[in-house]
């Protein structure tokens, strides 16, 4: 089926005088999930990985993916005709390289603009032109080969009040507007949904996991203007719209009316896509997006309100894992069915909308796939034996969660005990830590690694990331990482109120993998000679499994870490849990 869609589409690309044809995995928004219309690189290729770009050209084509993909690319792959193309590897080359090794002077490359954002176009356009290459960057081909292409999403859009907000619409625009006077700018192109989201205090289930619609936007000096279908709107969003001077236009138009808006024109490279760019390429201003900042920064009311959703998240995530260790000898529980039993514990509890991401739920050997996803052909069951790794998250009104836990669910090796304990250590270092204002996740990364670069041991992803509120569970521009991927735009500064996950992990191919994350809070310390000193307050509340912990290899002030963490688990969830469950807590927060 793969096979007959590339033959397909290198007929469109003969049509079209391409040789080489570039699908990304992004939408029109730079969004990280994308909706089913916008799976083109999954529909080419067969790799359902959330990241991946594929590269198509007469006789041969390649996948590029990161390390968290490895070993499930290489499967879905198999028998495609696609070469994977291991991102950060020596041996891989880049997308440009590769174009420009199998192409000849005169050649074309094409894709859709609207799907490539305007730093790769420009990057792209300097390469190639300076190997006599050139772009054709209006073709949707794929478009014209994915008969059966699901429609655009189109769901009703809900106003996010100010009790869970924090900040009115108004305001929010007030500041827009304040940075676009720094910058010198008359209007700002905004294409990334979840900054609509933020923005218009509006959100939707456009995405699965999600829960923002589809749409662009432009803000001017006393006006703005937000692109959507209007009969999707909400009243008291069309009410509020109308009392702050917004307008409302069809969803494409924006590519029409933005060759009229007034220069200068802000837009960050990153993330608007070329088409729209190119549109105001004489006039526009590039610059870092002031939104992504504002709304990493979580106000007062967004705080409080995360706090209570992790505690909810807290009391279903503890639920699941008295139920898993109680059941797993005496009934039948497999992949698919235990993350079914953890979704049933999380719609249990109020205000619950939806997962924020698929759930990752992996025994044994699947967990060595750092984005294993269970599925009716690879589900497997779970024996009193090994470990279950469990990623998992929720969308509350009150905030969005992401947390991992590893569960023992019966005997492990001596190996796979000492593993889970250094990866323990990791995550213990790392939410320890105590810094000087001007960190970033740069900075911290080697916390969380050192234990297992000390036995020569790393995993092939950052340490954590940035959780949007009601909103991307991945967020920038914060994050952990030892080195900057520019891309992933994760290592700003620390600033009080942002929120990151703590994740080291241990994977080894065809044997197991081992996670422990929760999130924190960057908050203030003490303010001295030296400056403002920084530490993390965690807002996940979980037990971590004991089980799989050797006290032996850890330091006196990891234990203590430990067993005040747990002591405050026990603390937070026991009024919500019966009695049964309060006594198996206790057993399992017990001090080490």
């Amino acid at each position: 089926m793969i096979q007959e869609r590339l033959q397909n589409l290198r007929a469109k690309m003969q049509e079209n005088g391409v040789q080489a044809y570039i699908i990304p995995t992004s939408d029109f928004h730079e969004t990280e999930y994308v909706s089913d219309y916008f799976a083109c690189r999954k529909y080419m290729s067969g790799f359902t990985g959330s990241a991946g770009t594929l590269v198509v050209l007469a006789d041969q084509a390649g996948l590029w993916t990161d390390g968290r993909y490895f070993i499930q690319a290489q499967a879905q792959l198999r028998d495609t005709g696609i070469t994977l193309m291991k991102m950060g590897q020596p041996e891989t080359p880049s997308i440009e390289d590769y174009i420009c090794q199998n192409l000849s002077k005169g050649s074309k490359v094409g894709f859709d603009g609207r799907v490539i954002n305007y730093m790769d176009y420009k990057r792209y356009h300097a390469i190639f032109n300076s190997h006599q290459i050139d772009i054709v960057a209006n073709l949707d081909l794929v478009n014209e080969i994915w008969q059966d292409r699901p429609a655009l999403p189109a769901t009703k859009t809900f106003h996010y009040a100010l009790r869970y907000a924090g900040v009115s619409m108004e305001d929010k625009l007030a500041q827009v507007r304040q940075a676009m006077t720094r910058e010198g700018c008359a209007s700002f192109i905004i294409t990334k949904i979840d900054e609509i989201a933020w923005l218009f205090n509006i959100r939707a289930h456009d995405i699965p996991h999600f829960p923002v619609a589809l749409a662009y936007a432009t803000i001017e000096k006393d006006k703005a203007t937000l692109y959507i279908d209007a009969s999707r709107l909400d009243d008291e969003s069309k009410a509020l719209f109308e009392q702050n001077q917004i307008s409302v236009k069809p969803y494409d138009s924006i590519y029409e009316d933005v060759c009229s808006l007034q220069g200068p024109v802000l837009v960050d490279p990153h993330f608007v896509n070329s088409r729209l760019a190119l549109s105001v390429q004489e006039k526009l201003v590039e610059a870092v997006d002031p939104i992504v900042l504002m709304k990493a920064q979580k106000n007062a009311t967004e705080i409080e309100n995360t706090k209570w959703a992790h505690i909810k998240d807290g009391v279903a995530c503890t639920k699941f894992m008295y139920w898993l260790k109680k059941n797993v000898k005496s009934q039948e529980i497999t992949e698919c069915s235990a993350q079914d039993q953890l979704q049933q514990y999380r719609k249990e509890q109020e205000n619950y909308l939806e997962d924020s991401f698929n759930t990752i739920c992996a025994y044994k050997e699947h967990a060595a796939m750092m984005h294993y996803s269970s599925t009716p052909e690879t589900d497997v069951t779970l024996k009193p034996e090994g470990m279950l790794l469990v990623d998992s998250g929720g969308q509350y009104l009150e905030g969005t969660t992401d947390i991992t836990r590893t569960f023992v669910l019966g005997e492990i090796s001596e190996e796979e005990k000492h593993w889970f304990t250094l990866a323990m250590r990791s995550h213990i270092r790392l939410a320890k830590a105590h810094f000087l204002y001007g960190c970033r996740g740069l900075n911290l990364d080697i916390l969380a690694r050192g234990p297992l670069w000390d036995e020569d041991m790393d995993y092939q992803c950052g340490t954590g990331h940035g959780v949007g509120h009601l909103s991307n569970v991945h967020e920038a521009p914060n994050g952990f990482r030892w080195r900057i991927v520019p891309e992933r735009n994760d290592s700003c500064v620390l600033e009080e109120g942002m929120i990151q996950s703590d994740e080291p992990g241990v994977y080894k191919e065809g044997e197991f993998g081992i996670r422990h994350e929760n999130e924190l809070l960057v908050v203030k310390g003490t303010k001295n000679f030296y400056g403002q000193f920084m530490h993390f307050e965690p807002l996940t509340f979980v037990p971590f499994d004991l089980d799989g912990i050797d006290r032996s290899k850890m330091t006196q002030d990891e234990i203590e870490w430990l067993n005040a963490y747990h002591a405050q688990v026990y603390d937070t969830l026991y009024p919500y849990l019966n009695d049964e469950e309060k006594d198996w807590l206790k057993n399992a927060t017990r001090a080490l």
